[in-house]
């Protein structure tokens, strides 16, 4: 009877180690899962501004092209 009950106690001692191991897992898991949605927001925030330079650069490009034929005379080479 004695090797029963320790049978049982050493169970239930290994089933609250599990399930305590469990729940900091998933514990550990959601916060990863809340730093991942804030960089995907971040990287959203910076495809945005990316998008808006890209497209303010090309229009600088097009008016220093213009400034370049008015300046020359001439049509600029093309690349």
């Amino acid at each position: 009877m004695t090797e029963m009950i320790t049978i049982v106690a050493v169970g239930v001692g290994l089933a609250s180690l599990i399930l305590n191991g469990q729940k900091n897992v998933r514990e550990d898991i959601k916060s990863l899962e809340a730093r991942f949605d804030r960089i995907d927001a971040r990287f959203e925030k910076l495809e945005v501004r990316m998008g808006t330079m890209e497209r303010q650069q090309a229009k600088l490009e097009g008016l220093l092209e213009g400034l370049r034929e008015a300046i020359s005379g001439r049509a600029p080479a093309s690349r």
